[in-house]
């Protein structure tokens, strides 16, 4: 358009590297940032859904269970999309979010996200956090 002032063309190529991550995180690997600390159990399910969500089209939430995964919400524009996404799949197949526990492929840049899954029934998140307000999500958990 003739009104786009400062969009110049050059030769220029540009080019995005993407390396595989071959990294998984273990319980050790872990940061508790709350006043409560997950269990044992819940853990080793945060373990597993770390790498679910990991290999999951983001943005995208997963919910785990006694070591099973019960739904995902994957592939939303919002992060919240994705949590009620995988509320409404887990309520579809009459699986009891209670004492479920929850990881996220990216930080929480608000609290409502662990709101939301606190009403669901989740006990314990997992996120890589990075966000400017960690804080606000860490205080409604605590």
């Amino acid at each position: 358009a003739d009104d786009i002032k400062g969009v110049f063309q050059t030769d220029l190529k540009c080019y995005v590297v993407q390396e595989q991550e071959l990294e998984t995180e273990t319980k050790v690997d872990f940061k508790t940032v709350t006043n409560l600390a997950p269990t044992e159990e819940e853990k080793d399910d945060l373990v597993f859904a770390v790498k679910m969500v990991k290999n999951t089209k983001s943005n995208a939430i997963v919910f785990v269970k006694h070591g099973q995964l019960l739904a995902s919400g994957t592939g939303q524009t919002s992060r919240v999309d994705a949590l009620q996404q995988a509320i409404v799949k887990a309520n579809h197949f009459g699986f009891d979010l209670a004492g479920a526990v929850m990881a996220s492929d990216a930080f929480f840049p608000f609290p409502d996200c662990v709101e939301i899954a606190k009403l669901a029934g989740i006990t314990a998140v997992v996120q890589p956090g990075g966000s400017i307000k960690d804080q606000l999500s860490i205080d409604y958990c605590n």
